[in-house]
Formats: C-alpha cells, sequence, structure tokens
C-alpha cells in the first residue's frame, strides 16, 4: 500500500469512529467473535455483499450506505453483548440473527448504547471493550506499544495495561481486569 492509500485509509476509519464510534473493522471483528461468526456470515445477517464488508472492515471504504444495514449493526452489537452477559444462550442467538437479516429499518448507530447484565451493572466484557474502544480511539496499536515500551523501565504495570488494552485481544483484557480486581 502507497502512502497515498495509506493516508485515505486512515481518513476513512477517522470518519468511521467518528460516525460508528470505532472504526469499523475493530467493531465487525468484535461481532464476528462474540457471536461466532466468519466474515462471509456476518455479511449475510447485515444485508451486505461480502467484498463490501471487506472494504470497510479494511477502511477502502468509509460509511455504510444503507440505514437498514446500520440499524441492523446496532441489532447484532445488541445480541452480542446479551450473548457476553448469558442473558441469550448461542442457539437463541442464531435464531435472533436470522430475524435480524430480515429487518428493515433506519435508526442510526448508536455508541452510547450499554448492555447490562441482569443487575443492571456493566459487564466485564462491556467494560474492557469501552477502555479498548477509547485507548483505540486515541492511537494505533503500533503507537500504543511504542509508548508502552517507552513506559516499560519506569512504568511497567502501565506499559502492561497499555498493551493489553491498546494492543491486546479482548480475551485477554478481560483476564487482567479480572485479575487486578479486588
Amino acid at each position: 500500500m502507497d502512502a497515498a492509500q495509506q493516508e485515505a485509509t486512515a481518513r476513512a476509519r477517522e470518519l468511521q469512529r467518528n460516525w460508528y464510534g470505532e472504526p469499523l473493522g475493530a467493531l465487525f471483528r468484535r461481532l464476528i467473535d462474540d457471536l461466532g461468526l466468519n466474515q462471509a456470515r456476518l455479511a449475510g445477517v447485515l444485508g451486505l455483499s461480502a467484498p463490501m464488508l471487506s472494504q470497510l472492515m479494511s477502511g477502502q471504504r468509509a460509511k455504510i450506505g444503507n440505514p437498514a444495514v446500520v440499524q441492523r449493526v446496532q441489532l447484532l452489537q445488541d445480541l452480542a453483548g446479551q450473548v457476553a452477559d448469558g442473558s441469550v444462550s448461542a442457539a437463541e442467538a442464531t435464531e435472533r440473527m436470522e430475524e435480524i437479516k430480515r429487518s428493515q429499518g433506519g435508526s442510526v448507530l448508536s455508541n452510547t448504547t450499554q448492555t447490562t447484565s441482569g443487575s443492571g451493572a456493566p459487564t466485564v466484557k462491556r467494560v474492557v471493550r469501552e477502555i479498548q474502544s477509547l485507548l483505540r480511539s486515541v492511537a494505533a496499536a503500533g503507537d500504543i506499544i511504542e509508548a508502552a515500551d517507552t513506559l516499560a523501565p519506569t512504568h511497567p504495570e502501565l506499559a502492561e495495561f497499555l498493551r493489553v488494552y491498546g494492543a491486546g485481544r479482548t480475551s485477554d483484557a478481560v483476564a487482567h481486569y479480572q485479575a487486578h480486581q479486588n
């Protein structure tokens, strides 16, 4: 990828962050992970072609043009939160994804929706994702790792935090979060 393409991709991801709360690549990868999908299945549920989904994920394309697709993204985010907190089983999620696939509508994607557990408290996974999203909205993973490397000699715990939440996998960040509670 040449410099102009890299600049266009960075610009598209920044637009996605402004419009959808985070780059679509991160949002879609989280849905794939949480709902046990592959890219082709996610594209099918959303009503996008696989190449269009890939272009949105990679930043080659910035905006979801169809409001019904935007609504389906929101519905899948809500469903993923329910699966994460255990209020919806995998079998129920599969059934709901079929309903979402058939849904129409034009609501806008909200990055303020907070999925909660039955007690009304945010789930650990949701809290971790919010931390990851915030860090990743401030800097790219490579920059976060570079900052962590700079901090490591004098502030190893803070460096570890940056690496785990800024550039690591959600499952590792959940484990780190749980290990540092109490």
